[in-house]
């Protein structure tokens, strides 16, 4: 039996990873500090006997060497999320993203040095693009970051500082990992406390309000289902000729936030409407938003049989259902 470690997995990605391996017949041990995410996404494996809950910090040097010292392979999800924190907290943003890393690479270092290898999967971010020109993304393209002074590029430079660290242990120690450069990943449990924006709409739908596009809407996103992700990423931890590489993961079907947020009214409630707020009204007055964001799947491809399962529409639809259903048990409670 594998025995894996999920950093983060409290959060929306890490919970359905934790049912998936737990479904897997894995041994899963999940460490977070609930600063974003929320031990209750946990509720489907809590009291399986192959799980255990850490609340504590991987910025906690101790911690991180007694969670590693027996482990098969690492899920390092823990980081900053959601544009609205990035923009509100740039120095947690900087550190929750870069010293947790190098310290997980060097405890697993140790490990390798004692002669046990445990492969680490690395979550990064279609962020590391920044705001590159290119209509479509590959894995190999220049990142393009706007000036220091614009605090919203400090997410996208500090998660290409934990991909250049991990390859960097590739290089020099051969330590084994896979980096997944996550675009727009959506489904049950996304919160849109920080932001997110499918969650945000549908969480507006049903409350009646009308729902907030930012700018004009015209900005093109492609979003993936959660399950559909969690699969790909687990299929590259198996696959050999992934390690040491970088993987776009998510969709590649374009649709404006426009489009989006008209997709959710149709599914909750014609009757509602749209209103356009600035980015400045939203974050701050020196935000930088970056126009279209879609991936070159190729490399995903060729690499292993990547299919998605989900649609833009099944996935609006089973959100506004699990929302609705959180919602009524919210008021019930």
């Amino acid at each position: 039996m594998k025995h894996a470690l999920i950093t983060g997995g409290a959060g929306f990605i890490g919970s359905h990873l934790a049912e998936t391996l737990i479904a897997r017949d894995y041994r899963v041990t999940v460490v977070d500090d609930e600063s974003t995410g929320s031990a209750e996404n946990l509720a489907a494996v809590r009291d399986h006997f192959n799980f255990s809950f850490v609340n504590g910090t991987v910025a906690d040097k101790s911690l991180v060497r007694r969670l590693v010292s027996d482990v098969d392979e690492v899920y390092h999800l823990a980081a900053a999320v959601g544009v609205q924190l990035i923009s509100t907290a740039p120095i947690h943003t900087i550190e929750t993203n870069i010293y947790p890393t190098e310290l997980i690479l060097s405890e697993l270092l140790r490990r390798k040095r004692d002669g046990y290898s445990v492969k680490l999967f690395l979550a990064s971010s279609s962020e590391v693009y920044g705001k590159n020109p290119k209509p479509l993304w590959n894995e190999d393209d220049d990142l393009v970051f706007g000036p220091t002074t614009r605090p919203r590029w400090s997410y996208g430079a500090s998660k290409a500082i934990d991909e250049f660290l991990a390859l960097a242990y590739w290089r020099q120690h051969r330590l084994p990992i896979v980096i997944g450069r996550f675009f727009n990943v959506v489904g049950p449990r996304q919160t849109g406390r920080y932001g997110m924006v499918l969650p945000r709409f549908i969480e507006a739908a049903l409350a009646g309000r009308p729902l907030t596009v930012h700018d004009d809407g015209s900005q093109v996103r492609c979003f993936a289902h959660v399950n559909d992700v969690v699969r790909s990423f687990l299929e590259l931890m198996d696959t050999d000729s992934a390690v040491a590489g970088v993987f776009n993961i998510g969709s590649d079907q374009p649709v404006s936030i426009l489009q989006l947020a008209k997709q959710v009214i149709a599914a909750v409630d014609p009757r509602l409407t749209v209103v356009f707020q600035s980015y400045a009204e939203a974050y701050d007055a020196d935000f930088e938003d970056v126009r279209s964001r879609i991936p070159d799947l190729s490399r995903l491809r060729r690499t292993i049989k990547y299919r998605p399962e989900y649609q833009l529409d099944g996935i609006i639809r089973e959100v506004v259902e699990q929302t609705r259903a959180r919602l009524r048990r919210g008021i019930s409670g």
